[in-house]
Formats: C-alpha cells, structure tokens, sequence
C-alpha cells in the first residue's frame, strides 16, 4: 500500500478517467470522492492540480466547469502504479462508475459557453458531444450577455429537442 495519501487520490483519479470514455467534471470526482468519505475537497483539488502540472491530465475549462481528460502519460503511470489502488477501493469506483455512466456522460456531453467577440456582440457556443465527437456544434450571434446566459442556461434542456429538429429539417426532402 501506499505510505502517502495524496499518491493513492491521484491513482484513484487517473483510475477513473481511465474507465470512462469521456471528461470526467471537478463536481463529478469531487461527489465520488466526498461521498465516499476519501479525503477533503481541498486535498482532492490539489492532487488534480498536480497531476495536470505532472501531464498525467488535461483540464479543459468550459464556462464555470473544469473537465478532465487522461493524458497517455497518465495511462503509463497508472499501468505501472495501478495495482496500489486496493481492491476495495477499485470496487467503489468501478460501482460508482457502472451506476452512474449514463448520467455522468449526459452532463459533459452538453456544453454551452460565451465569450464577447471583436463587434462587440457575445457568441454563444453550444454543443452536444458523443465521447470526443460532437453531434451538433452552434455558434450564436446576440447582442447583450443576458441573452448569453440565458441561451446558455437553456441548452442543456432543450438540446435534444433542437438536434432532433436540425436533424428532421436537414433529412427532409420536399
């Protein structure tokens, strides 16, 4: 076993990025971790923050959301260093992971931001993704970061509903 926590929390982190096939968010490890009574909310950021430092992950920051990926040099380390994980703890995240992969996966895959472009106007970008793949991409035009926000606030309700008529729309033949 490992004689320091913070390297048994970056084992289980790269663990669990390794055994989905898409991001994992900070509040989805973070639930994992604190659910599970592992260690504190701070402590986790720092072992996340140095595995980022360390290329062991990448962290890609959307709106207010932090997602990360396994890096192939994450998947090295954890290939050599994995079987310090206990079985117990390995059984927690793989129970966790199996119970809740659909609603994990749902929450990354539909992405919404902002950001002020050189007219003035604020671009809104919304996206569903499929694993690394995205389904639908849109970049919207609107005048005022109100608008923004509720554009943004509204996608991850409606996305469905918006690709299922961009698809109908494109596949009709009149």
């Amino acid at each position: 076993m490992l004689s320091d926590p913070i390297t048994l929390y970056k084992l289980m982190i790269l663990y669990m990025l390794a055994h989905v096939n898409f991001p994992l968010t900070n509040s989805q490890l973070t639930d994992f971790f604190l659910d599970h009574e592992y260690t504190t909310y701070f402590t986790l950021q720092q072992a996340l923050n140095e595995l980022r430092e360390a290329g062991l992950l990448k962290m890609e920051s959307i709106h207010n959301s932090s997602r990360y990926e396994i890096t192939r040099e994450g998947e090295d380390t954890l290939s050599f260093f994995g079987s310090n994980i206990s079985p117990a703890i390995v059984s927690d995240i793989d129970g966790y992971l199996k119970e809740n992969k659909f609603r994990l996966r749902s929450e990354v895959g539909v992405i919404s931001d902002f950001y002020k472009s050189t007219n003035q106007d604020y671009i809104v970008h919304c996206e569903v993704r499929e694993g690394k793949a995205a389904l639908i991409s849109l970049d919207v035009s609107v005048p005022d970061k109100d608008q923004a926000e509720i554009m943004c606030g509204h996608w991850k309700e409606r996305s469905q509903e918006i690709y299922s008529f961009v698809m109908r729309s494109l596949m009709r033949s009149e």
